[in-house]
């Protein structure tokens, strides 16, 4: 009788040190959706299925760490002035579309309004924007007419309408 509580002790150790161990690079995922894929913009819809396939899809220039701070994803090194009005962002080098065609700066600020017209957030980060521009290929510059706290959060958030860089001519 006390052997059993060791057996299952010992199957569940067992369980939980295979799932601990990390995946091969051979290993297959497939994952059953909740529902069809009807609209593959996800800055048309708030719908999961199209945020799911867009994060499969497409990137965000900041999302969110293990610890709920928001962190560069597809922005290399960013900095924010003084004033807290100007946030220059500089692209990661070597960023490809799934074409093989550079990720630009002027991709960003064009994804960038496309999905502020949309969402919330990026509607209310609008309304105190002055200015928002592609400066070189890999950097552009958003300028507020006055500081906002949201403007890192919004980008990096991680549902509803997330801020998806796509190619500028989708």
């Amino acid at each position: 009788m006390t052997l059993i509580p060791f057996v299952r002790g010992l199957a569940l150790g067992l369980a939980l040190f295979l799932t601990a161990l990390p995946a091969r690079a051979e290993t297959v995922l497939r994952a059953v959706m909740h529902s069809d894929l009807k609209i593959l913009d996800p800055v048309w819809t708030a719908a999961n299925i199209t945020r799911n396939h867009g994060y499969m899809i497409y990137d965000t220039l900041f999302a969110y760490d293990g610890k709920g701070e928001v962190q560069p994803q597809m922005v290399d090194r960013y900095e924010i002035s003084a004033d807290k009005k100007t946030y220059t962002f500089v692209l990661r080098e070597g960023l490809l579309w799934h074409d093989g065609q550079p990720v630009t700066a002027e991709d960003c600020v064009a994804s960038l309004k496309r999905w502020a017209v949309k969402d919330a957030a990026g509607q209310l980060m609008m309304r105190y924007t002055e200015d928002l521009s592609p400066v070189d290929a890999r950097t552009f510059k958003l300028v507020l007419k006055q500081p906002i706290s949201i403007v890192l959060p919004s980008l990096a958030k991680r549902s509803g309408l997330p801020a998806f860089m796509m190619p500028k001519r989708v």
